[in-house]
């Protein structure tokens, strides 16, 4: 039993099938008794990359109707949803001029960090970042998260 927190390049590799899907849909699995936590954002992103993979043909539109409706359904009912407030932003302001990271990448690794900030507070277990981005996953251990990345676990 771990607390995960999986952005977007995570989470999509739940719903469409690409290296690591196989692991981070495990994850998920309830006899894993995982806690995943997500971004609110991540519902952005996620549609967006399924949608991005229909137009060069790599997902065809019904496969793609059919990953948009499971991850509404999961995001609702599965994931624990992290709001983005005006602290968190703040915090994504300073980590994206210290890490030089893309804007959705500084909030969501924001959000992981005042995630675990709050865990830890309250005597909580440490969040785990799952990330498919090798350069947050850096910035995040930089920042003393543990990360994981679901490209390892072919």
């Amino acid at each position: 039993m771990a607390d995960l927190f999986l952005d977007a390049s995570a989470l999509v590799k739940r719903y469409v099938a690409e290296v690591g899907s196989a692991w981070v849909s495990s994850l998920a699995l309830p006899s894993a008794g995982n806690l995943i936590f997500v971004a609110v954002i991540s519902a952005v992103e996620v549609a967006s990359a399924i949608a991005r993979r229909t137009k060069p043909g790599n997902l065809n539109p019904a496969d793609a109707a059919l990953a948009r409706s499971q991850f509404d359904l999961d995001f609702a009912q599965q994931y624990r949803v992290i709001e983005i407030t005006e602290a968190v932003l703040r915090r994504a302001v300073d980590l994206a001029d210290r890490h030089a990271l893309r804007a959705y990448d500084a909030v969501q690794l924001s959000a992981v960090l005042t995630l675990n900030d709050r865990r830890v507070t309250h005597a909580l277990s440490a969040t785990t970042l799952v990330s498919a981005d090798h350069e947050l996953n850096v910035s995040a251990r930089a920042e003393g998260l543990h990360a994981d990345d679901p490209n390892s676990h072919p």
